[in-house]
Formats: structure tokens, C-alpha cells, sequence
């Protein structure tokens, strides 16, 4: 018979989640970028400025991002149910998803309307464009400051720092195309500024697609090596094998291992399941970071009797 046991510890804090410790500085970023942005908007219509209204138009995508972040932190927060015994933990990631192809629309929106103004010149306003741009500058980079921290432990607060700082660039393009303009009059500067904030928001926004993805797809976490893993659990005294080894991650800083390890039945009656047990779990958490680990424990020969039973 096997005999199966969880290990846990929990990173995150009373929320539960990577992403539940930075609620309030999430808060306060929002709130930034919405006055940014209103500001913005009605500084692109005044000085004519195509790249302040597409740092505008990044910046609701942001809003709209981080206000799904808070919203999925509050589902994450629900407790687990018989139905949904993780909880509402993915939330997160589906939220870091829909974050991502909004993203995309938006870079493509900005690279397609800064294409039409080459076409179509205007005659924007160097320097109110400066004044504005600067106010977005000095805004995302406070947001960049209260987010800097989370966004190495969670992918939506990853997502809302890659866009804030995406945001500050845009702005950073925004005062140099201004710049150029007041100075030389050449107008082509602000759809190259615009160019540069469009070609800033696309590739990196593949790159969280292809994390949150990894995510959903239960790919191993990035930072688990299957291989190592498995070397650690053969390399116990009285380990055979181990097979149906899984890892994946539910929801940022919550990876889960599970794994059905054969055991020599002379070490289980000489040791105990539980001591044995405990080994599996020390040798993992001294060398791997993962939140829930699940063994069962198999006498030789076990594995051919699932086989049987799984035709």
C-alpha cells in the first residue's frame, strides 16, 4: 500500500499569495497612473501630441491591469471550497493573461497610429508635450519605486512594474521627441517617440505571455530542476525509483511537487513511513523552494500493479 503526505510552508503572507503582501502599494500605483494618465490625455488633445496620448493610452491599459490584479488578489483571498480546493489562488494568472492581450492591443494600436502620422503630419506643441511628459516621468517613477520589491515574487506585480517602467520610458521618448521639435521643428519626432513606446510594450509583453502561459500549462517552475530533483530523492537510503514525478506552480509563489517513490519494504519496516517521510521532505526543502510537497510511498513492484489497474 502506498501512503501519501503533504508538506507545506507558506512564503506569503496573510494573504496567502505573492502578490497579497502588496496590496496597498498596488492601490497607490493605481491611483497614480489614473491621474497620470487624465493628464495626459488632456495634455496630448491641448499640444497636439501623438506620443503623449499613446503614453496615455499604455497607461489606462496599466490602470486596468493593476485594478485586475487588485480584483484577482481579492478572489485569491476566498478561502478554498470541495470543488475548488486550491481556492481561487489562478485568479492571479488569469488576470496577469487578459493583463498581456490587452497589452498587445495596445502596442499594436500606438505602432499603427504613429505609421498614419508619417502619412499624416501634425503640428505638435513642443513644450507643453515636455511639461506633461515630465509630470508622467516623475508619477511612474514613484509607482516604480513602491512596486520594485514585489515584482520579483509575483507575476501580476511583475506585469504592473514591467508596465510602469515601459511607461517610463514612453515618457523618457516623450520629453526627447518634445525636445527635438522645440528645437529644430522637426514633427516627425513625435511618431518616432510613439514607434519607440509601441516596439517597448510588445516584446516584453511576450515574454510575461510565455511565463503566465508556463503557468497555466503546469510547466515546472522555472527555478526547479526535475532532474536534480529526482537525483536527490534516488540518492535516499533505500529509495528504488520514483516515478509520476510532478511539479507545477498554482499561482505565484505557490509551486506544488507530488511524486510516488519506491521504497525497499526491509528500510520502511526498519525506519517507518514517517521517518521516511520526513527525509523526502528535508532533502527537497534544503535544496529546492517548493510551497507543497506530496509523496507516495510504494513498496517494490507497486507500480506494475497501478499499471494493471489503469487498463
Amino acid at each position: 500500500m502506498g501512503a501519501g503526505h503533504d508538506h507545506g510552508h507558506s512564503h506569503a503572507q496573510a494573504g496567502g499569495t505573492a502578490t497579497a503582501a502588496y496590496v496597498g502599494r498596488l492601490r497607490v500605483a493605481l491611483s497614480i497612473t489614473l491621474t497620470v494618465m487624465v493628464v495626459e490625455i488632456v495634455g496630448g488633445v491641448v499640444a497636439d501630441s501623438l506620443a503623449l496620448v499613446a503614453d496615455a493610452a499604455h497607461m489606462a491599459t496599466d490602470a486596468l491591469g493593476l485594478g485586475m490584479a487588485l480584483l484577482a488578489i481579492h478572489f485569491a483571498n476566498r478561502p478554498a471550497t470541495g470543488n475548488r480546493t486550491f481556492g481561487y489562488a489562478r485568479a492571479e494568472i488569469l488576470a496577469a493573461l487578459a493583463n498581456c492581450l490587452l497589452l498587445l492591443v495596445v502596442g499594436g494600436y500606438v505602432l499603427y497610429e504613429a505609421i498614419q502620422r508619417f502619412v499624416t503630419p501634425a503640428d505638435t506643441e513642443g513644450g507643453l508635450t515636455i511639461v506633461f511628459g515630465a509630470i508622467g516621468l516623475v508619477a511612474n517613477m514613484i509607482s516604480l519605486t513602491l512596486l520594485v520589491r514585489g515584482q520579483k515574487e509575483s507575476l501580476n506585480v511583475r506585469g504592473a512594474f514591467l508596465e510602469v517602467a515601459a511607461d517610463a520610458l514612453g515618457s523618457l521618448a516623450v520629453i526627447l521627441s518634445a525636445a527635438v521639435i522645440l528645437t529644430t521643428g522637426w514633427q516627425a519626432a513625435d511618431p518616432i517617440a510613439s514607434l519607440v513606446i509601441g516596439v517597448m510594450i510588445v516584446p516584453r509583453t511576450f515574454k510575461l505571455l510565455r511565463e503566465t502561459l508556463d503557468v497555466l500549462l503546469e510547466s515546472a517552475p522555472k527555478d526547479v530542476d526535475m532532474t536534480e530533483v529526482r537525483t536527490h530523492i534516488l540518492a535516499l537510503d533505500g529509495v528504488e525509483d520514483v516515478h509520476d514525478l510532478h511539479a507545477w506552480t498554482i499561482t505565484s509563489g505557490m509551486p506544488v511537487l507530488s511524486a510516488h517513490v519506491v521504497v525497499r519494504s526491509d528500510v520502511l519496516s526498519a525506519i517507518g513511513h514517517e521517518k521516511m517521510l520526513h527525509e523526502l521532505q528535508n532533502c527537497l526543502g534544503d535544496h529546492f523552494d517548493v510551497e507543497h510537497c506530496t509523496f507516495q510511498l510504494e513498496p517494490v513492484g507497486h507500480a506494475e500493479h497501478e499499471a494493471h489497474l489503469c487498463h
